[in-house]
């Protein structure tokens, strides 16, 4: 297959849970290549031990999405490698301390917006001159249903997942002209690392908020990857629920 006919992939929160599911899905198309990251060197080498054996290049770069200067560090990593960014997939993120407002340190907060929603626009920043050069490319940034309910104790969370969805219909408007696309993911609660301390009756009660069940990574992949493929071409502005019936009653 000739160069053109190439896809390249930047994933940013490759280390995760959801990251790795998705390194995974693209880099077993052997028409894409992908450029990964992530905060922890150690989360992204345990990825890429996991990607098939079949899949196109990978390259690798450690990056703090809330430093501009290192996602755009992975962004030129991808260009110099194979000459263009195709998608973009923004998925770093943290969680906030379990806490109610008042209870909550500035310092929580500004952990929050710094990865959830400067991570984001890091990302848009530094794929755009590159998108625009190339009159077309797909942003897609990892929201959440808590962007579009309401989670208890979860203000710092809540209020940068909603942030990030405003920033998607924003940038949509801002890019569609330059044949740029941008739309956002909202999961639900899925099986993850994060919830590996918590005990059983916990682990229950969020999965009872979902008519489905807690959900998996797997089950979040499909959505991404129809807004990084062509059949999503129409498709910009939007905010796609993934979380087995959590935001439906």
């Amino acid at each position: 297959m000739s160069d053109e006919a190439r896809r390249v992939v930047v994933i940013t929160g490759a280390g995760g849970t959801l990251g790795a599911a998705l390194s995974c899905h693209f880099a077993a198309e052997r028409d894409t290549d992908v450029v990964l990251s992530d905060v922890s060197a150690t989360s992204l080498e345990a990825t890429v031990d996991g990607l098939p054996e079949e899949r196109g290049a990978v390259e690798t770069l450690r990056a703090d999405v809330s430093e501009i200067a290192e996602v755009e560090a992975v962004v030129a990593l991808a260009v110099e490698r194979f000459g263009r960014v195709d998608v973009l997939i923004s998925n770093a993120g943290v969680l906030s301390p379990n806490g109610r407002i008042h209870n909550l340190a500035t310092e929580d907060w500004e952990r929050a917006f710094r990865v959830n929603v400067l991570g984001a626009v890091n990302g848009i920043r530094a794929a755009i001159p590159v998108m625009r050069a190339q009159q077309s490319g797909s942003i897609v940034l990892t929201a959440s249903v808590s962007g579009l309910t309401a989670w208890s104790h979860a203000a710092p969370y809540c209020a940068t997942k909603a942030a990030v969805i405003q920033l998607a219909k924003v940038a949509a408007i801002e890019y569609a002209r330059d044949g740029i696309r941008v739309n956002c993911v909202c999961p639900g609660t899925f099986r993850s690392g994060i919830h590996a301390d918590l005990p059983p009756a916990a682990i229950d009660a969020i999965a009872a908020k979902h008519p489905l069940g807690l959900g998996t990574a797997d089950d979040l992949v499909g959505a991404y990857a129809y807004l990084a493929s062509d059949a999503s071409r129409w498709t910009t502005g939007s905010a796609i629920v993934v979380d087995g019936g959590y935001a439906a009653p």
